[in-house]
């Protein structure tokens, strides 16, 4: 089985991973990590020299091998969603749990994140609060659809948030740890 962790930039997908990967006492991947590492240059150097579509592709392939895999908690990109067999795959894999933030929050967090900056696109107008909103709600029904769990993580402690995924795994996964 695999647990798929979706949501917009700055929900806590990375974080939230790790613990609930550390909990289960299964491998964890970021996948854009491992794009990073497979293209040997930051998503937004691909983003900038091949483009948004270069990107997909990379990011459809390696999902669809960690979706392959047992034992993983996978902190899917933002953007994973886009792909509808990606999305298809996700839910056949596992749990599917996206996380959710209100717009102040992945604004602040992704402001706070010097990763951030320096390894995804840019936000590219000067109302960033504006530009999250309108890609969130572009994405929302994307999410709904991929997802078979809903958590919020806005003011919550992470150990509070993997708690809450783990009391929603099926019995057999959440006491295999």
């Amino acid at each position: 089985m695999v647990i798929t962790l979706i949501g917009y930039r700055g929900t806590g997908k990375s974080t939230v991973a790790e613990q609930l990967a550390a909990r289960l006492n299964w491998e964890m991947v970021d996948s854009d990590d491992e794009i990073e590492l497979r293209a040997g240059k930051s998503i937004q150097e691909i983003f900038a020299q091949d483009g948004e579509p270069h990107f997909r592709d990379l990011e459809r392939g390696v999902l669809t091998e960690l979706l392959h895999r047992d034992k993983i908690v996978v902190s899917a990109g933002g953007g994973a969603i886009l792909d509808d067999l990606t999305r298809q795959r996700m839910r056949q894999a596992g749990p599917v749990v996206w996380l959710q933030a209100s717009v102040a929050t992945i604004e602040q967090r992704i402001g706070s994140d010097p990763s951030s900056s320096s390894r995804r696109p840019a936000l590219q107008g000067s109302d960033a609060q504006s530009e999250v909103a309108t890609i969130l709600a572009q994405r929302e029904p994307l999410y709904s659809d991929a997802a078979t769990m809903f958590v919020l993580t806005d003011d919550r402690d992470v150990t509070a948030i993997v708690d809450e995924i783990v009391s929603q795994l099926p019995a057999e996964e959440s006491h295999d740890s």
